[in-house]
């Protein structure tokens, strides 16, 4: 329809008395096929139906390749093929206008959406920029992609499909800052970019990243914890060097350990919490070295469920370690914090608990020290009401895995039963007394 007849059509100067926004009806042209709502960005299929943008592009991403009024079949593949109706959307904006005594807001011009091959000639002049060694233009152009990332969903997938991810990990070992650091964690997808995440593995890259961690700001702190818990899950899970690599890196496991000693937020504390819960595998005494055994005690005491699960983690974790226990056995509360977790958080918890509080207690460890440490731990956690709760947990079900340490717990602690034992009757309320 041309845009003379649609202002005719819709009468677009204010010769009506206006209506109250009750009794205000939006012309049918004007509202998308698919969510019935007033379009902001009209684009045409070739099918001739204009559709608001996010809603088609919603349809195609989901892999439909139809028109959702005609069912006619589209070539159409990617958002670049939709044809935006400046026409329909002007018309739009004038009815907007005519109607603002009625409450309606007028639409804002769309921004023209970034294409394909915008993206790859600016990627390709980043990579230019990095071998010429020229880091302000190199940043002057990732700084672009960003503003584009930014501006909607739509750019941000364009510019994520097109290994975004991939040049700026090969930016930041060129010009190692926080900007091109922050911009890999804001262009990098997780679900499908693994491989981008390895580039960052090499030792200049890790030192790079250790350096920003220490002396970065809070938000370039925060985004690079961030990666290295992405880094640490891609590697661990890939089972290649890289995860040692990282492990080994000089100051990364203590800069870690600071974000959960010293938190600058709560995002920042559960991705370094997960990221020591990967470090532990292979650096646990060196965490328990540096305190964090307390930290951790102290941070289940009233944290959140998801921090709750994270630090319960780590420290079950950390406990694989001599200095990891013996951290623990020394910490008063460590015991009593370990028994009131259980069935207080998730089934989770409760699980880790168990797995922590027989390491604790396990009494067949070599070494005098380890055995009387073992000893004192199994009568503080009869004293606190762990048998009770290890009763229940048989009776409730769990794991195989935590069947068979609750029961080898359950008989170490009949030994010490004489020592005397309190009761949380709030937890055990569900408990057979016949068992």
């Amino acid at each position: 329809m041309a845009l003379k007849s649609l202002k005719h059509k819709y009468k677009l100067p204010f010769l009506r008395p206006p209506k109250r926004p009750a009794e205000l009806s939006i012309p049918s042209d004007f509202l998308c096929p698919i969510s019935l709502d007033l379009m902001k960005d009209p684009v045409t299929l070739p099918t001739g139906i204009t559709y608001d943008r996010k809603s088609i592009e919603y349809w195609l991403d989901a892999g439909n390749r139809t028109c959702p009024v005609t069912n006619q079949s589209l070539l159409v593949t990617t958002a670049d093929d939709l044809i935006p109706n400046h026409s329909i959307r002007r018309v739009i904006q004038d009815w907007c206008v005519a109607h603002r005594s009625d409450g309606v807001e007028r639409i804002p011009t769309p921004k023209t959406p970034v294409t394909t091959p915008q993206v790859l000639k600016t990627l390709s002049e980043i990579s230019a920029a990095c071998r010429r060694g020229d880091g302000v233009r190199c940043a002057e152009l990732v700084a672009v992609l960003r503003i584009w990332a930014e501006e909607n969903e739509r750019n941000k997938r364009c510019i994520l499909s097109n290994n975004a991810a991939g040049v700026l990990a090969a930016a930041f070992l060129c010009f190692p800052s926080e900007n091109f650091l922050t911009s890999f964690a804001e262009m990098w997808n997780p679900d499908s970019d693994e491989l981008s995440l390895l580039e960052l593995c090499s030792p200049e890259s890790l030192n790079s990243i250790v350096s920003i961690l220490r002396n970065g700001s809070v938000e370039g702190r925060l985004n690079t914890v961030m990666v290295v818990k992405d880094l640490l899950a891609v590697a661990c899970t890939r089972e290649t060097l890289a995860a040692a690599m990282i492990a080994r890196t000089e100051g990364l496991v203590e800069e870690v350990a600071k974000l959960i000693i010293y938190p600058i937020s709560s995002q920042a504390t559960k991705a370094s919490l997960v990221a020591a819960h990967h470090l532990a595998a292979s650096q646990a005494t060196k965490l328990a070295g540096m305190g964090l055994v307390s930290v951790l005690v102290e941070i289940m005491v009233d944290a959140e469920k998801s921090i709750c699960e994270k630090a319960m983690a780590v420290l079950e974790r950390i406990l694989e370690s001599e200095a990891g226990r013996e951290r623990a056995a020394a910490h008063a509360l460590a015991v009593p914090v370990l028994v009131k977790k259980m069935f207080r958080v998730s089934d989770l918890v409760t699980e880790m608990a168990v797995s922590a509080i027989w390491k604790l207690c396990r009494s067949d460890r070599d070494g005098g020290g380890e055995k009387r440490r073992g000893e004192e731990c199994a009568v503080e956690a009869l004293r606190v009401g762990a048998f009770q709760k290890l009763l229940m947990l048989l009776q409730v079900g769990c794991s195989e895995n935590t069947k068979e340490k609750a029961s080898e717990l359950l008989k170490l602690l009949n030994g010490y039963r004489a020592s005397g034992e309190c009761v949380e009757s709030v937890d055990l309320k569900g408990l057979k007394r016949s068992f």
